[in-house]
């Protein structure tokens, strides 16, 4: 008996692993398309605020194609699902096919119990074999042997009636899954469906553009000049930053080195009066001291990672890559960091950061992290908010307005403006900066996720 249920166990084991992952695939499933399905409805009010515009612009055809991409991804979900559940109808067959297996070996070992039963049924035989013991104790034993004996008979039937039970049960969830499949395949078609249907009104919106391209021209020449008006202030602001750290980096060394010679013209003038032992220890330690001294002087990597404050700020920064909050809620990014190109034409343009749509102008822009304002200015219709964390800059751009001035300490989640205009005059919109000292880099990674 012990045997048949180790074998039992071990023979289930590989098959309750795979369905208990499976259950925690699926609900990652889950959890992922809805997001996907929150990303989509946002995404959705605003492109029917600038949807029909007779007015075709590059954030039309952005925020479609960020549209576009969402629903392939969440077509994608649905494909992973149809996939996930085929496994877990393919490993409910094995399971079937297993119990199925069972059950008859376990009809086989009954049939052939009640034959050696039928077979042996006189109670006569059960006496002879009972007082046919040669000891006390070995009449004792086949007692417990009779009745284990007719324990196990019971056991089988019980194994018998448990196992037909298991494969109903495996066949009611096989069916189920079968359904939910049908269900998920039907999502599949709808969903495809709407694809297509996007896919077209890009293609209606391209073929405008398209048309236009001499006006999409001007506003990538336009978009250009502002950005790099842009760049050009903060690695300004960056530069004054990293000249006044020197500046300070270079005061403090200087006041120390002034310090130092103090305290050896002191100790030398109270060496003066000490025994020659005391005058080598005066030496070794003046020379110790000079070293220190010299070690101050030494150019550091980045004169913004030197005093307590920055390192902390850098290091903190670092560790919350992928953590870091939006600096507006229920954004979508229209323009991502780097290269940028229009499809089916030659016009191309540089992001210095991401550009992020918001549901509507005068949204709250928010800090990322704890940092200092280093700037606010204006430029073009809009503000600007440069804030310093240690060596890292975040640039918050197209501010209809401000709520911090410089030299203040903002806080992670802290209101510093409210969010302008788009280009159609319909939504929100701000451009998002980060920096790592005068290096520009993709925002996207260092955001929640």
């Amino acid at each position: 008996m012990v045997k048949e249920c180790l074998f039992f166990f071990f023979i289930a084991l590989p098959l309750m692993n795979p369905v208990f992952s499976q259950s925690a695939d699926k609900a990652k499933l889950e959890q992922e398309r809805k997001e996907i399905q929150k990303e989509l409805q946002e995404i959705q009010n605003i492109y029917n605020k600038i949807k029909g515009q007779s007015k075709q612009t590059l954030g039309q055809l952005n925020v479609l194609n960020r549209k576009i991409q969402l629903q392939e991804q969440y077509l994608n979900n649905i494909n992973r699902e149809i996939h996930s559940i085929d496994d877990e109808i393919y490993l409910t067959n094995l399971e079937i096919y297993r119990l199925q297996n069972q059950l008859d070996t376990l009809k086989a070992e009954y049939a052939r119990s009640v034959v050696y039963a039928y077979k042996n049924r006189s109670n006569y035989d059960y006496l002879n074999f009972i007082f046919s013991a040669n000891s006390f104790n070995d009449f004792i034993r086949r007692i417990s042997y009779l009745k284990n004996y007719r324990a196990y008979r019971q056991k089988q039937i019980q194994n018998i009636l448990e196992t037909r039970d298991l494969i109903e049960k495996r066949k009611e969830l096989q069916l189920k899954k079968r359904q939910e499949k049908n269900q998920v395949l039907e999502k599949q078609t709808k969903e495809v469906e709407e694809l297509e249907k996007q896919k077209k009104e890009k293609a209606a919106v391209m073929a405008r553009l398209k048309a236009m391209e001499k006006d999409l021209s001007q506003q990538i020449a336009a978009k250009k000049k502002r950005d790099r008006m842009l760049q050009n202030a903060i690695n300004a602001i960056i530069r004054r930053e990293i000249e006044a750290a020197r500046a300070k980096a270079k005061a403090e060394a200087e006041a120390g080195r002034k310090a130092e010679e103090e305290r050896r013209k002191a100790e030398a003038n109270k060496a003066a009066s000490n025994t020659e032992a005391g005058n080598a220890t005066t030496t070794e330690n003046a020379e110790e001291k000079t070293t220190k001294r010299s070690g101050l002087e030494k150019k550091p990597d980045s004169y913004l990672n030197l005093n307590a404050r920055d390192v902390e700020l850098n290091n903190s920064f670092a560790a919350n890559r992928s953590r870091l909050p939006w600096p507006v809620d229920n954004g979508i990014v229209t323009l991502r960091y780097g290269f940028n190109k229009i499809e089916n034409t030659l016009l191309t343009f540089d992001n210095p950061g991401i550009t992020i749509a918001t549901p509507a102008p005068g949204v709250p822009v928010k800090a990322v992290f704890d940092g200092e304002v280093v700037a606010v200015y204006s430029l073009g219709d809009g503000s600007v908010v440069t804030l310093r964390h240690g060596k890292y800059f975040t640039t918050y751009s197209n501010l209809s307005s401000v709520m911090v001035s410089k030299g203040m300490t903002v806080k992670t989640g802290q209101q510093i403006g409210k969010a302008g205009r788009d280009d159609e005059g319909t939504g929100g919109q701000i451009d998002f900066i980060l920096m790592i000292e005068t290096r520009n880099v993709d925002p996207l990674p260092w955001l929640r996720r």
